[in-house]
C-alpha cells in the first residue's frame, strides 16, 4: 500500500509539474510533436531535436525514452535511431536499451501498484484486451514472444504483465532478452543511416505498417465472425 501511495503520489506530481511549471509543458508538448509527426524527414527531425540539447542530448534521450515508453504507443524506435546516429551504433544502442529497460520497469510498476483502471488512462482498453489474449496463448512466454514481434508495442505489454503474477525478475529478464534485438538492429541502421541502408529501413518500416494493418484487420475479422457464430 505504501508503495502504491509513493507510485501515485510521483504520478501526479509530475502531472502538476506538466499542468503548472511552462517550460516542462512546452518541452514535453514540442518533444511529443517532434516524435508524432511522421514524414520523409522525421528520423532527421529527431535527431537534429536531441542534438540541439548539446552536452544533455544523452540526458533528454533518456527522459524521452521513458516518457515515450509511459504513454504507450509512442514510437521508441525513433529515439533508437536517433541515439544511434548521434552516439555511435554501440553507444546508442546501450543508451537506447537501458533507458527502455527504465521505462518497461515503471510501467510494469504502475500497472502492479495502482490497477488496470490507471492503466487506461495510458493504454486503450482494447489493446489492453488484445494483450490479454496474448497472455492467455502464451503465458508466461508473452513478454519474450512480444519483444520480438516489431509490430506490438514493448509499453502496452509491459503494463499487462505488471497486471498479472508475474514476478518481476522474471518480467526484467524477458523484456531484456527480448529488447535486445530490435535494439540493436534498429541502432546498426541509425548508426549507418545513410544511402541503401536508408532505403531498407524504410522498406522495412513499409513492411512493419502492412503487418499492423493485416493484423488489424484479422482482429476485426475474428472478432464479427466469432460475434456471427454465436448469433
Amino acid at each position: 500500500m505504501k508503495k502504491a501511495l509513493i507510485t501515485l503520489g510521483v504520478i501526479i506530481l509530475c502531472f502538476l509539474v506538466y499542468l503548472f511549471v511552462p517550460s516542462v509543458n512546452s518541452w514535453v508538448n514540442q518533444s511529443l510533436k517532434v516524435l508524432t509527426t511522421f514524414g520523409p524527414d522525421t528520423i532527421d527531425n529527431v535527431i537534429e531535436y536531441l542534438r540541439s540539447y548539446g552536452k544533455l542530448t544523452a540526458v533528454v534521450s533518456f527522459a524521452l525514452m521513458v516518457l515515450a515508453a509511459v504513454l504507450a504507443p509512442i514510437p521508441q524506435f525513433l529515439i533508437t535511431l536517433s541515439n544511434a546516429a548521434i552516439f555511435g551504433w554501440i553507444g546508442g544502442a546501450a543508451l537506447s536499451w537501458i533507458s527502455s529497460m527504465v521505462g518497461a520497469t515503471l510501467c510494469f510498476y504502475i500497472a502492479r501498484l495502482l490497477g488496470r483502471d490507471a492503466v487506461e488512462k495510458f493504454v486503450s482498453p482494447s489493446m489492453l484486451d488484445s494483450g490479454d489474449q496474448y497472455f492467455e496463448r502464451y503465458g508466461k512466454h508473452t513478454i519474450l514472444v512480444c519483444r520480438l514481434l516489431p509490430f506490438i508495442s514493448f509499453d502496452f505489454i509491459s503494463y499487462l504483465a505488471g497486471l498479472t503474477n508475474m514476478r518481476f525478475i522474471s518480467f526484467f529478464v524477458a523484456t531484456g532478452i527480448g529488447q535486445l534485438p530490435a535494439t540493436l538492429v534498429y541502432s546498426y541502421f541509425g548508426g549507418n543511416f545513410s544511402g541503401g541502408a536508408k532505403l531498407i529501413f524504410i522498406s522495412l518500416m513499409c513492411l512493419f505498417a502492412i503487418s499492423i494493418i493485416i493484423y488489424i484487420a484479422k482482429s476485426i475479422y475474428d472478432k464479427k465472425y466469432s460475434k456471427n457464430s454465436s448469433n
